[in-house]
Parts: C-alpha cells; structure tokens; sequence
C-alpha cells in the first residue's frame, strides 16, 4: 500500500476497538512468567552451555599475549573462544567498534573473549584464570578537554548535516536589545534496562539462529549476516518479548556474536550469554555527554529575532554526533537561525541511540535557555514559547507544519496545572522547611516513516493473526497491532493473535525512534486491506463490502468472515510505504511539560511533588498503554535531571558506576503522581492510522521543566546536569 496523499475516511475510524483502553493482551504472561525471554529458552534450546564474556581491562592499546590453557582445563569448561581462534569475523554495519577485539582494543571492556562451560558458575570461575598481558597506550576520554578538535562530520544527504543557517544570525543576534548567550552541559548516560543483553544461540551446518533480545529484527539478521559472512536467508533471529531496551537494543551487540561463537566452537550446541551489567554499560552503547551553547536574541516585546545552538559531543573514531542541536531547527519561529555540532574522538565505549537522541540532551540545555531568556525579558515563560510559536518549519516557510497544536499543549497544561498561582520571585514560594518552585519546558520530538510489512491470516473457526518481525519492548506493540486487526476486520479483538520478534516474518519498521507503532500499525493496516480484497472476492461480495461485528455485509447480503475460509487459510501480506508528505509538511509531536517541586532548605534535597504532560502526537491508538509510555519516560526525565550521570576515570578511560548500585535512577519513592493529557488530535499526512508516536516525546523537555521549577524554588541557576544538591546548596536562601 502506498501512501502518498493525506488520508481520508477509513476503517480505522470507526474506533470500535482502537483508540480504546484496553489491557494489554500479553499483559498475563509476563505478569505469570511466562512470557520467554532470550536467556530462558529451554522450549527451543534444551541443554544449553553458558557463555561468560571477559571484557578488556584496559581502555585503549592492544594485547600483547593471551594464555588460555588455564582456563580451557578448569572444571566443566567446554570451549575458549578468542579472536585468535574464532575465525573470520567482520565488523557489522551498525558497529562503531568491533564486538570481538583483539589485538587491538578499542574502548573499556570490549569483549575479548568467551569462555563457554556446562554450568554458568563453571564459566565465570574459569574466566578468572584467562592471562591478559596488556599493552596499554594514552587515550582521549575527557569531552571538555577534546572539544577544541571536534570536527564537522560529513553528512550523507543534507538533511542530516550538521550545520544550518537562516537569515544572517551573528548580525542579527549583536544587533538584538535582549540577548542571551550561556552554556549548558549534559552527562554520558546509560540505558539501565532491567533486562541485560542476552542471547541464546545454536548452530545447525551453516544456519544460525539466535533467540536475543533485540528492537530491530531485519538490521540485526542482515548485521549478522555480515558479521559472520552467511547468507542473509541462513540467519534466524527471534525477539517475541524484550525487557526495555531505550535504543541500547537497536543493533546487535557483543552477546549474540559471543553465543554465537560458542555455539560454533562446541559443534553447534546451544549457548547462552547475558552480559554482565558492567559489561552493559561498558561494553554496550550510551548516550554521549554534551557541552551547548546557546544564543538567543529577541525584541523587548519578546519576539525572537536571532536563535543560535552549537553542541559537542564525543565518540569512538568513526563514529557519530549526538544531535542535541536539531530540535532548535523547528521549535521556535526567528527569522535569523543558526545551529552546528561538532564531534571529537574520545576512547570511550560506543556513544549512540537513547530513548529520544538528539532531542532529549538538546531540550535539557535550550528549555532551560528559553526560561533564562523569559526572565530576563520580564515575561511568563508559558506565553513567551507561546509568542515565539510558528506554524511553518521556520527554515523553509513554504513548508507547514501537518498538525502543530504546541500553543494548545502549553495553555492546557499551564490551567491544568495551576501555573497563575506561580510565583515568578525565585525563593519566594515556602512551605515549612521546603523551597517550592514550579517549572515547565516543552516537549518536541519528530515524527518518522518507516516502510513496514505484515502479514495476515485468517482460519476456518474466523481467527485473525499477525504475524510481523515488529518487536514489543515494553511498549504494548502486541495489543495496537491487535486492535488495528480487529478494527480493519470488524472482529473483537480477543479473536486477534499476534506473533511478533521472528525473522521469518515480514520485515516492520521495529522499535526505536518513536516510530515503531504508526508504522507497525499501518503495515498490519495494509495487509488486513490486503485480506478484505481476498475475502470479498472469495464470497463474490462488491468491493465496499462492510467488515462488522464478524461478518461481512453488502446491501442485503451478509455472511460471517469465518465462512469465506472454509476451504482453507485465507494469507494476505503488504506493506505500507510512503510518498513525499513528510517531505512536503514538517511532522512533528509535542508537549507541555509541567513540574512542582520542592527543595529542602536545608538539605538542598529535591523532591518532585507533581507532574504533568500534555501531549498532542496524532491519534492515539491505546490511551492506557500510551499513558504508560509517557509516565515512564516522565520517570527517566526525572532521573537525567536530578541523578543520572555516568561518572568517567578519566586516567584509564571507563565508566566507574557501572552498576545499578552506583549508576543511579528513579524508584518508586522518588516518583509522585503523575498526570498525562492527550490532546484530540488526527494527523492525516502521518499515516493510514492517522497517528505518530508518543513515547520518548514524554521524555523531551522533562528534566529542564524539573531544572527551572528548582531554579523558582531557590533562585539558583544549575547548568551543569544532573542538579545534586552539592551545586546548590552553599547559595540556598536562608531556612526561615
């Protein structure tokens, strides 16, 4: 199916079924255990080894000599696998670094070696005695001190480039009567899921399967596929469930190439390996930390005359920008703009996607600078983003915006909120011992199309299912998909099975960018379209037949769908792909985000009292599970303003807290009540669905609403993240 023109009245708005709140259809296995995950696969991998990756000790420089004979005679031991002796393996597509290292070493705890026994015990016991005689060499690990040889990376097509001009902004900005010019720093940060990476992986000849834990199921077989020099159709990967992955599951990583080597080296026998949580965090990806400068000019009357945002980030040689300056392209209306990123060369472990790249650090710094600007202008921060809205993309003003309904998130949430009874007299809101300050930011996060297949079969007893390689990382993929079905077919839903993570089926759009559900769901749309074609030619019905309350009806004829599969198993499959709306009209979701919190007056401790979201992001196709979604990316924003930070040996290049003891997030007890508002909203150059996605926009602008609330609660501007308590408290107001 190819969508190519807005979309008018279809299946899908009758919203029998979706749009609905529905519980999560997969909601009572994982509940009960008994949805599998990659590392308990003993349904499919009886008899399984356990693998034990050893990560390199040292950051950067090469192995001089590795003895394996120790470890290879210890008790229960079955194979050690090194690059020495694994054979020929390639660098995958998605990789800055190789998942196999050896010689030479790349960054911290880059995987070196798999020591893969009969019991898992045995294979870490036997890990301890691998000998790594090391040569190490100096590395680069410290942003600030790189940041004068940050390059411009090339770009591959202009859209991506990293720098942007509009108007004459260096002008424009020195001839401003209001100006601001600060910077603003973020911290490397760590995915943190509860699940590790793991994988179990078995050999049969010159075919691989892999049962991992992945959100992108085509890129990771074709990676594997490179990686190991096989056929694309000889690699099998399977990923029904995934416990959070937040983009540090997007590619293949250093568990499904280690599993798969053991597996190699021991005939073809299942392997398991679940990397360690140092090794998540060392040896697997992170979101890069970020310096920003950011410029403003505007009129007394606060319009913006002159928006300026510069960011450096760092990664491994060869690899990419964190975007962090992207959003400030499309936010806010000035006719003289400007933004440029700059990447350096740092030996750290891989920086890449999390949850909401780009966007996520980039609002951190430019709500902040928005609110900074606000003050200094004499003006409610609410009505100066409302002042400085813009229904075009500012950069091309030929070019609209699909839906852009940001003034309606913000003058919602601001009476939803209370936001008349703030006090703009930073220190001046008490309450006992507790500075009280209220803050808001805005949300924005693109919206992005995907080609995405399906497909579809219905049986004999009338049962629908799906089946699609789309993943399910907690997002309630299986219950959208499954109400998009009912809905096109006109059943209940709980005649609905959906079947998802398995490279067998058709390739979707998978998990990652806020794009998995508008496309996932408009690839099931397309090939359940794809079925009613079938159905109707099979029962001789005209072609706009109705599919309702399971039967199909034309005129005065009417039968059950069941009965058109008599004979057999009806199978449509299609995809939807798309045509230039995208390119034609901005699209875009957004947000107001607003924060109450409190700061100990003489602790400094924050605490965050309340929260809201107000969401506008096209249709929403499942209000509860969309909900969920927002909530929880409200948690992570509460946890990249006031704790998380990957803390740097900037001697010997590694993430110290590598660890959830150390490495630091939200839990409950920091969490207070938390309300969302989703905006009735259709986009109809989005998709068939008319929708976009939802989950990391509630994330976008979080912790800058939670950095000015502290800023109105004691009067201290923290521009460094995270906002602990030692940054402000010698310059709290006095206890009263």
């Amino acid at each position: 199916m190819k969508f190519d023109t807005p979309a008018g009245r279809n299946p899908i708005d009758q919203l029998k079924v979706v749009g609905r709140p529905l519980d999560r259809i997969d909601g009572p296995l994982k509940t009960t255990g008994g949805a599998p995950y990659a590392y308990e696969r003993r349904d499919v991998a009886p008899n399984a080894a356990y693998g034990y990756v050893v990560g390199s000790a040292i950051a950067k420089g090469r192995i001089r000599s590795l003895r394996t004979e120790p470890a290879r005679s210890a008790p229960g031991v079955l194979a050690v696998v090194t690059a020495e002796t694994a054979g020929p393996v390639s660098k995958g597509q998605y990789n800055t670094a190789k998942l196999l290292g050896g010689p030479e070493i790349q960054h911290y705890h880059q995987a070196i070696a798999v020591v893969v026994a009969e019991t898992f015990e045995q294979a870490r016991s036997a890990a301890q005695l691998l000998q790594v005689d090391y040569a190490p060499t100096a590395g680069a690990f410290d942003l600030e001190a790189a940041k004068d040889s940050a390059i411009k990376p090339e770009a591959e097509d202009p859209s991506s480039a990293p720098d942007s001009a509009y108007g004459d902004f260096d002008e424009a900005f020195k001839a401003a009567p209001v100006t601001l010019d600060q910077t603003y720093t973020t911290p490397d940060h760590s995915h943190a899921m509860m699940e590790p990476h793991a994988t179990t992986a078995v050999w049969a000849g010159d075919k691989l399967t892999l049962w991992t834990s992945n959100q992108m199921i085509a890129w990771s077989k074709g990676d594997i596929a490179k990686t190991f020099g096989l056929k694309p159709e000889n690699v099998r990967l399977d990923s029904p469930y995934v416990g959070g992955g937040f983009g540090g599951k997007l590619f293949v990583r250093a568990d499904a190439v280690m599993a798969a080597l053991g597996s190699k080296a021991i005939g073809g026998r299942p392997v398991k390996v679940a990397l360690q949580r140092p090794l998540m965090i060392n040896n697997t990806t992170h979101r890069p930390a970020t310096i920003q400068r950011i410029r403003i000019g505007a009129e007394r009357s606060g319009r913006i005359t002159a928006i300026g945002h510069q960011s450096w980030s760092g990664d491994l040689d060869g690899g990419q920008l964190e975007t962090a300056a992207a959003q400030t392209k499309l936010l806010y209306a000035g006719a003289n703009r400007m933004t440029a990123m700059r990447l350096a060369t740092l030996d750290l472990p891989e920086g890449n996607a999390m949850r909401a790249p780009g966007e996520a650090p980039g609002l951190m710094a430019l709500e902040i600078a928005m609110d900074e600007m606000a003050e200094t202008l004499g003006m409610d921060p609410v009505e100066f983003r409302i002042v400085n809205d813009t229904q075009v993309d500012p950069q091309d003003p030929e070019r609209p915006f699909s839906s852009r309904r940001f003034v309606e998130c913000l003058r919602t949430g601001a009476e939803r909120f209370g936001w008349s009874r703030r006090n703009a007299t930073p220190g001046a809101m008490r309450d006992g011992d507790h500075l009280i300050g209220f803050g808001m930011a805005a949300g924005f996060r693109n919206n992005l199309l995907m080609k995405s297949a399906a497909r579809v079969r219905l049986s004999a007893e009338g049962r629908i299912t799906v089946e699609t390689d789309m993943t399910d990382i907690g997002t309630g993929t299986y219950t959208i998909l499954a109400q998009t079905a009912a809905e096109t077919l006109g059943v209940p839903i709980d005649k609905v099975s959906v079947r998802l993570g398995n490279s067998d089926f058709p390739a979707a759009a998978g998990s990652g960018g806020q794009w998995g559900a508008n496309n996932s769901t408009s690839g099931v749309y397309a090939a359940c379209m794809k079925l009613r074609e079938k159905v109707i030619e099979k029962l001789g019905y005209p072609a706009d037949a109705a599919f309702q309350d399971g039967r199909v009806r034309a005129g005065r004829r009417s039968a059950t769908l069941a009965s058109a599969a008599t004979d057999g198993t009806i199978v449509a499959e299609d995809f939807i792909e798309y045509g230039d709306l995208d390119k034609r009209y901005q699209q875009s979701t957004f947000a107001g985000h607003f924060v109450e919190v409190a700061v100990d007056a003489y602790t400094g401790e924050t605490r965050i009292r309340r929260m809201l979201a107000v969401c506008a992001a096209g249709r929403i196709l499942n209000p509860k599970t969309a909900r969920s979604q927002v909530i929880g990316a409200m948690t992570m924003g509460v946890g990249a303003a006031l704790m998380e930070e990957l803390a740097i040996d900037k001697r010997r290049g590694f993430f110290v807290n590598h660890d959830l003891a150390g490495y630091e997030v939200p839990v409950h007890a920091d969490i207070p009540h938390q309300e969302v508002i989703f905006l009735d909203e259709v986009d109809d150059k989005s998709s068939p669905m008319k929708a976009k996605g939802v989950g990391e926009l509630g994330l976008c602008g979080v912790a800058a609403a939670i950095a000015n609330a502290i800023y109105n609660a004691t009067g201290v501007r923290v521009r460094e993240y995270p906002i602990t308590l030692d940054k402000h408290l010698q310059h709290l107001p006095a206890p009263i």
